[in-house]
């Protein structure tokens, strides 16, 4: 644990707060004593208290007022519910915020709380294993210590990287979104070694290990893609055969086109 990381607080118990919750707590970020959860389903305060050895509520007031930092990790539609139903003044200045909602952006987030330090973050699905992608950006009022606090906390669940509010549509695009792609890739995959004869359960298995190993390799050895490509493909041989007709079929700028559209959609959301 990080002796400036006091108590947390989480509004919402949720599959990504779980998912942060759990591995906060394996991470020793945090004790279990030191988290206060709320949620509005009894059954799920119930599941949470006993997995987890955590206090948890259903008054969100409760968890604000007990807590140094506080995480938003409800869904962005009652993000105004939530905050209206607060006691005011809700929170001391010196109380950092965390949200994790997406496509609310900085500004509803500080009207929201007014003189506060706030951080916006974007993680993505693989940090229910510990494998995740955030990106963390700061408020007017977040200092450099607040920014440690909170990649900390995200660190718990994966790699954490700090970019301008302006970029985080950028970052839904790629890194929220990029599972959603790459789980599309996987099952193609799969679905052509079936169409090339062989089980489905043996197809998925060697469709899955190879994307994970492929990502692995170029992970830890810091290769650029291009030359991993390069080194697999021998002239004339099965790679590049296979390599000439996804470059037919335009599935490198159909990903590009996906990042893109996920981006504007990203963009939409945040104006509505």
């Amino acid at each position: 644990m990080t002796d400036d990381l006091k108590t947390l607080g989480i509004i919402g118990g949720g599959v990504m707060g779980e998912a942060l919750l759990s591995r906060i707590l394996k991470s020793d970020t945090f004790s279990s004593q030191q988290i206060f959860v709320s949620d509005p389903q009894e059954a799920r305060r119930d599941q949470l208290k006993e997995t987890y050895d955590i206090r948890v509520t259903a008054d969100n007031g409760s968890v604000v007022a007990q807590s140094d930092i506080v995480l938003l990790a409800v869904k962005p539609q009652v993000f105004e519910r939530v905050v209206n139903a607060l006691p005011a003044p809700p929170i001391p200045s010196s109380q950092l915020i965390l949200s994790i909602l997406a496509g609310t952006p900085l500004s509803r987030l500080e009207a929201a709380f007014p003189e506060q330090p706030v951080v916006r973050a974007m993680p993505n699905t693989p940090a229910t294993v510990g494998l995740g992608m955030t990106a963390i950006a700061p408020g007017h009022h977040a200092s450099s210590e607040h920014m440690q606090q909170a990649s900390t906390i995200f660190q718990a669940v994966g790699e954490v990287v700090e970019v301008p509010e302006y970029q985080m549509d950028a970052v839904t695009g790629l890194s929220g979104s990029g599972p959603g792609y790459v789980a599309v890739m996987i099952e193609a995959l799969t679905d052509g070694g079936v169409a090339a004869g062989l089980p489905r359960a043996i197809a998925s298995k060697l469709a899955l290990q190879t994307v994970r190993g492929t990502a692995e390799l170029l992970y830890q050895t810091g290769m650029h893609p291009a030359e991993l490509k390069d080194r697999v493909t021998s002239p004339g041989g099965t790679t590049i055969a296979g390599i000439s007709r996804l470059e037919e079929s335009a599935v490198r700028s159909g990903l590009i086109e996906a990042v893109r559209a996920s981006y504007r959609r990203s963009q939409e959301l945040g104006q509505s």
